[in-house]
């Protein structure tokens, strides 16, 4: 239902109206996504020119109260975050960053995860540990690994943070950094990796919340320490 809201004369007009567009949104049948009328219809039922009403859209919309989009409309609350560009990111990003938001982000996945995993899922961490000792060379590890770190994430039952993982793992994908493997075609029976994910899949498994994210934090710290060079 809509309703024409008559102006207060006692009130300046530019305070009146904003008033009077308050009242009118609140008496306004919203579409689920909040969606407003279009602006012919908002100035018809405030009784004002759709140059007035544009006014008071650009007050409010600094106040976050609105957002308006060309081609979409006009929208009630704050404008949603856009999603995150891959290559802008990318371009602004170097390893200790990426490990730093890798050590802010992972360990509360392996907590979680030690937390809601399935039997399925301890399973397949299992099989991915034994898979990343066989890779053939760099590139199978390394695809194996992230599918690793993946399904921790999957098992974290959190939408929300497995989606900043993919984000990561999109920058990740995006840049290079310049730091050669170690020497040989594949990852070296000792490399350090190996006894970490074991020891992560282990207090997964086993629901050691705490201990799942202290071996998920050690492990990535190893890593960035390798990758910036303060460790062979």
């Amino acid at each position: 239902m809509q309703t024409t809201i008559s102006p207060d004369p006692q009130t300046p007009p530019a305070v009146d109206l904003l008033a009077r567009f308050r009242a009118y949104v609140a008496e306004t049948r919203l579409s689920e996504d909040g969606r407003l009328p279009n602006e012919r219809t908002m100035a018809a039922g405030l009784g004002v020119t759709r140059a007035e009403l544009r006014k008071c859209l650009a007050v409010l919309e600094c106040e976050g109260h609105i957002w308006r989009q060309v081609g979409k409309g006009t929208f009630v609350g704050p404008r949603p975050p856009r999603s995150p560009d891959i290559a802008e990111l990318a371009a602004l990003t170097n390893p200790t960053q990426m490990m730093r938001a890798r050590i802010a982000l992972e360990p509360e996945l392996a907590r979680l995860a030690a937390l809601n995993v399935s039997a399925g899922e301890i399973a397949e961490l299992q099989e991915l540990t034994r898979a990343c000792r066989s890779a053939r060379n760099w590139r199978e590890y390394e695809s194996r690994d992230a599918r690793f770190h993946h399904c921790i994430a999957n098992a974290a039952r959190n939408p929300v943070l497995l989606a900043m993982l993919d984000t990561l793992n999109g920058v990740r994908r995006a840049v290079t950094w310049g730091r050669p493997r170690p020497e040989g075609d594949r990852p070296a029976p000792s490399h350090h990796s190996f006894d970490d994910h074991d020891a992560i899949v282990d207090a997964i498994a086993h629901g050691e919340a705490v201990k799942a994210a202290d071996a998920m934090r050690r492990h990535l710290q190893t890593v960035e320490d390798r990758l910036v060079g303060r460790l062979p």
